[in-house]
């Protein structure tokens, strides 16, 4: 059996290569390119990023892939986001004024609150392992590159901001801090966003690594 082609979009914004061990480490045949062509004759591609949310999207505008990603949604080829990846794929961002994203998922980027639900200041960026859980709209996660994990299974979180889709169906997997419960994963159709980093949380970002490189 050949191994799954995942190709990972090569805009100067995020850790690569992490990502690309952690796909190869599931068998999977990577290609990290910015070339538009081969983005969209792609079988899965995945847009990573860290950083701000501006900068990323001027990156892919210079690059003339906003266009390019759009039509990976609309054509429903498997399409992940990592961390800021996941938040570019929402309407438009708070941070640092207004900027619109890619408008695959309705939904808006927001701080994270600097004070707990108790009052109390909270630390921001939210940096570190956290539980994930089913959101307030599923009982599971059957179905979605989650499917292969359980409620409570930790992986690893740096962000400011968060990813909060307009419609709560669209909202996969929550995590909780100082009491708020952020996105922590997102999804329609074929189109996935995980806020946490899958590539460096173990196990269990590995199993949904192998269920996306089957998707």
């Amino acid at each position: 059996m050949s191994a799954p082609e995942v190709t990972v979009i090569d805009y100067g914004v995020g850790n690569l290569l992490s990502v690309q061990r952690g796909l190869e480490h599931c068998g999977a045949k990577v290609t990290l390119t910015a070339d538009p062509e081969r983005i969209l004759s792609a079988k899965r591609v995945v847009l990573p990023g860290v950083g701000a949310f501006e900068n990323a999207m001027m990156a892919l505008g210079a690059l003339n892939l906003v266009g390019v990603i759009k039509e990976v949604g609309r054509r429903e080829t498997p399409l992940l986001g990592i961390c800021l990846g996941m938040q570019l794929l929402l309407d438009e961002s708070d941070e640092f004024g207004i900027t619109a994203g890619l408008g695959l998922i309705p939904g808006r980027v927001i701080a994270i609150p600097v004070q707990s639900t108790s009052g109390d200041a909270q630390k921001v960026p939210h940096i570190g392992w956290n539980a994930l859980l089913p959101s307030s709209t599923r009982l599971d996660w059957n179905g979605t590159l989650l499917q292969d994990n359980r409620p409570g299974d930790a992986s690893y979180f740096v962000h400011s901001f968060m990813a909060v889709p307009t419609d709560p169906m669209h909202r996969i997997a929550d995590c909780v801090y100082g009491g708020h419960r952020i996105p922590a994963a997102i999804g329609r159709d074929q189109i996935t966003g995980c806020q946490f980093h899958p590539e460096k949380s173990g196990e269990v970002g590995l199993k949904i690594l192998r269920r996306f490189c089957v998707s």
